[in-house]
């Protein structure tokens, strides 16, 4: 068996799949770009879907790639087995409707067994394949597999919700009795026992079918254009070809761990080895997230690195390592991957500055845990598991160190309910999985549709076409053999617009892109009918276009503004430009101050102001990397792209641009908010109507605003004053709304003011006349008693009224009776030798809300309740005297 680098791997499965006609794609970013139905990228085929759903048809149906992949749905056994990772690369070869089973088995068999690739011997690999799956089988033996190494296995079928689905054959290799020690042999495979004997190192799956919910697997229809997913783990290749125990003993991990060995006091041996591992797992997985635009957070998929990163300072100290020391570390994962991921390198400080600072975060968090469990324990004198797991899953807390505090304190944890609630988790996590990562189902009209169609909407908005397709599913569906309407791609709304001639009107509401590349109109008629063969008329709606023009131009001015004030890791997540507005997502890993958002839009209204021109030119990828354009990670881009040059932003991109900055005119940002996971999304618009724009995408804003002037001027009026109200000046730029912002926080501060000294006057006024109520006070059966109407809108203050009374008047019961529109409320209020004589405030107020459909009581020398506004003061008075009699 050959020895090989993981370098030299790669190379070799890309090499083969190339020299049989596969185009080698470059892996996508570990983020997923406009899929929120996918947290990571976790698997080869999962930046390659819109390729095996139909939505689009690649150039080349046969592709071979290598992708960085993460998976953290089994974060607790990385370490603890040979082969779990979080961060991992799959090696695959994909056929979109070109060829299947008989040439992907062919493949696999020359690329396995062949001397001129990776030269495994044949004995030492073992099949599985679906029981139901006989062609499997026999190609299997066709191509020189023996019989006895084929294993039929039910769990041998892909299937993970709606869409494409098949049986699966899986490649295993025998390392022999030393990873056996119960001597089972191929037991082990046939009823699927979990062992490091029988290493799945490749899977194929054929993709044949179209999954239906509620329809039997034996009754699924086959696909009209059938797959070939492959995948093959890089980690594992390399364990096999370098002879290793693990695939941590791999030049792709044993560089890390040398390196933590010099940092610490632990050698890789024993039980420490489990700590040397997860450290650089968890590393390699930071280092590579990071540089693809990631962050750490509390949700999302930074809170998954967050959890990474945590987990390997806590074992750094594990194995003796003092201070920050994962920083450190990121070089050597560099040097291990440089070769192949060159981009690497020029991330390298920018890597390092974030896992700086949240390994200092985490050492304040650690404190704060200390602290927790301390209040946890002074309050019960006890932890539950449920508390572990909360201290753990929400703060970050290691269970271990909270094990360690326990014993401390002579109290025991209960680990089954700890476990219990991590388990919840990780069946959350895993549901989770399964339900967003299906894809879409195949639509064989669209897919098999290629007649070409030309786009000449960047020089026209109006042309004549002739109609070659008309689909009328769903509503009319036209393709035309050439159109000037813009189908939606790269963020750019689709054109709208008109379809005509003298027999047929109809709208065009919408543009998309079909599988293979032509545009499709969706139309509603306005009147006649239209039959393919028909010559048209389509016409763009030109102020629409104009303006979604704009505001792409300035989402691209925008896009490298981003990146000159906040960082050159900005990158774009997601966007959508129409004629109204600009929303565009990044990745950013801090808050973003109002300095920034200013600068930001003044540097974009700078370029537009200078007049820049814009020009669109088509080069080689290769040429547009040299020049440093900038590029969308995800997008798979060909051999010749489209340049849209405007001097201080050059981006790769296909859509409509204006001719010159100029006629942006003006631009504004009218919000920006975190959406978790190190994503941010900002809003702007353009053009001169910013001010009423601004206004239209702050209407809550702006009424806010309104309500809150409003009140501070009626109250500045109630309190005789003649205070100026500062209005918000309107200025055409995110400040605007930053002021209204202030504005309305000065406004309500200073309501709060007048409204304390409104209520200050009014307590004084009411206590300094309460001298005057001693001609009210009556005798009933022997007491001093007063019942007094009161009508204020403070109730605290009918309270303090009440106390004064009887402070006032010593030995005296005192009911007040306050009337605010048509409710009431009462306060009754004695002395303790009243109590003592029987008075009881609390009855002699309930029989009162009683009487007033309310309810209240409380105790004998002080009540208070509510009522309906139902009896007159004098009928109140009377009752209370009878109470009192």
């Amino acid at each position: 068996m050959k020895k090989m680098s993981s370098n030299e791997i790669r190379n070799t499965w890309l090499r083969f799949f190339k020299n049989k006609g596969h185009s080698v794609e470059e892996g996508a970013s570990l983020i997923p770009n406009n899929d929120p139905t996918l947290l990571w990228v976790n698997a080869g085929v999962a930046a390659l879907k819109k390729y095996f759903d139909g939505t689009i048809i690649p150039k080349n149906p046969r592709i071979c790639n290598v992708q960085k992949a993460i998976r953290t749905n089994d974060i607790e056994n990385v370490g603890h087995t040979a082969r779990h990772h979080t961060f991992f690369e799959m090696l695959g070869n994909f056929s979109i409707g070109d060829y299947f089973r008989n040439e992907a088995i062919s493949f696999a068999y020359e690329l396995l067994f062949s001397e001129e690739y990776f030269g495994l011997d044949k004995d030492k690999l073992y099949i599985t394949y679906h029981p139901t799956d006989k062609a499997t089988y026999n190609k299997w033996l066709e191509v020189g597999v023996q019989a006895d190494h084929l294993i039929p296995c039910e769990g041998n079928f892909w299937e993970i919700g709606e869409g494409p689905c098949g049986p699966d054959t899986e490649m295993f290799y025998d390392r022999g009795e030393k990873y056996d020690p119960n001597h089972l042999g191929i037991k082990l495979m046939e009823e699927e026992i979990e062992n490091d004997r029988y290493i799945e190192i490749w899977n194929i799956v054929f993709s044949q079918f179209n999954s239906k919910p509620g329809v039997a697997r034996e009754d699924y229809l086959e696909l009209p254009h059938k797959n070939i997913d492959t995948g093959a783990g890089l980690e594992r290749f390399a364990c096999i070809l370098q002879d290793a125990p693990t695939n941590y003993e791999t030049d792709l991990f044993m560089p890390i761990i040398r390196r933590c060995e010099q940092l610490g006091s632990q050698k890789y041996e024993g039980e420490f080895q489990v700590s040397f591992k997860i450290i650089a797992d968890h590393l390699r997985t930071c280092t590579f997230a990071l540089a693809d635009g990631a962050s750490f957070s509390n949700e999302g998929r930074g809170y998954v690195l967050r959890r990474l990163l945590r987990r390997g300072v806590r074992h750094g100290k594990k194995i003796g390592i003092k201070g920050e020391f994962l920083a450190k570390l990121v070089d050597v994962v560099i040097d291990i991957m440089k070769d192949f991921y060159p981009y690497l390198v020029t991330k390298s400080d920018y890597i390092k500055e974030l896992i700086t600072i949240e390994e200092r975060k985490f050492m304040q968090t650690l404190e704060g845990g200390e602290k927790k469990l301390d209040d946890l324990y002074n309050k019960k004198h006890a932890i539950s598991g449920e508390d572990a797991f909360l201290l753990y899953d929400t703060y970050g807390f290691p269970f271990e160190l909270t094990l360690e505090y326990a014993n401390e304190k002579g109290i025991e944890i209960n680990h089954d309910e700890f476990l219990n609630a991590l388990n919840r988790q990780k069946e959350l996590a895993r549901g989770n999985r399964q339900k967003v990562a299906s894809m879409g189902s195949q639509n064989a009209n669209y897919m098999e549709f290629k007649k070409t169609s030309k786009f000449v909407g960047y020089d026209t908005l109006i042309c004549k076409g002739k109609v070659i397709k008309i689909f009328d599913e769903d509503g009319l569906k036209v393709v035309c053999d050439q159109t000037p309407f813009y189908a939606e791609m790269g963020g750019q709304m689709g054109d709208v617009g008109k379809i005509f001639n003298d027999y047929f009107k109809g709208n065009v509401v919408d543009t998309q892109t079909m599988p293979n590349g032509q545009h499709l109109h969706y139309v509603e008629i306005v009147e006649g009918s239209l039959n393919e063969a028909d010559e048209v008329i389509l016409q763009v709606n030109e102020e629409i276009r104009k303006a979604t023009q704009v505001n792409h131009s300035a989402t691209h001015l925008m896009h490298k503004a981003l990146k000159e004030v906040l960082g050159n890791h900005v990158n774009q997540q997601g966007s959508m430009v129409n004629s109204h507005n600009i929303r565009f997502d990044f990745n950013h890993f801090q808050n973003i101050t109002k300095d920034e958002i200013l600068k930001i839009e003044q540097i974009v209204n700078e370029k537009i102001q200078k007049q820049l021109p814009v020009i669109t030119r088509l080069t080689s990828l290769k040429q547009a990397k040299e020049e440093g354009v900038t590029a969308l990670f995800n997008e798979k881009y060909g051999n010749e792209v489209r340049v849209v040059d405007m001097e201080y932003s050059k981006e790769l991109c296909g859509g409509c641009h204006v001719k010159n900055t100029k006629e942006i005119q003006h631009f504004a940002i009218t919000s920006i908010e975190s959406k978790g996971s190190g994503i941010y999304r900002i809003e702007a618009v353009t053009g001169n109507d910013l001010i009423e724009k601004i206004k239209n995408s702050a209407s809550a804003l702006m009424e806010e605003y309104k309500q809150s002037k409003e009140k501070l001027e009626n109250m500045f009026k109630k309190a005789n004053l003649s205070e100026k109200i500062d209005e918000v000046v309107e200025i055409p730029s995110y400040e605007l709304l930053l002021r209204y912002r202030q504005a309305i926080e000065g406004y309500k501060e200073k309501c709060k003011e007048i409204d304390k000294k409104l209520k200050d006057n009014k307590e004084k006024e009411a206590l300094s006349n309460l001298s005057m109520e001693e001609k009210n006070i009556k005798i009933i059966n022997g007491k001093k008693v007063l019942i007094k109407q009161t009508n204020y809108t403070d109730m605290n203050l009918v309270k303090v009224i009440a106390d004064n009374l009887v402070n006032l008047y010593k030995d005296i019961f005192v009911m007040l009776v306050n009337v605010e529109d048509e409710k009431l409320f009462f306060v009754a209020k004695t002395t303790p030798e009243y109590v003592k004589e029987g008075v009881h405030c609390g009855k002699i107020v309930k029989e009162i809300a009683i009487m007033c459909l309310g309810n209240g009581g409380g105790r004998p020398d002080m009540a208070q309740a509510g009522g309906k506004n139902v009896k007159t003061f004098e009928e109140i008075s009377k009752k209370i005297e009878e109470l009192l009699s």
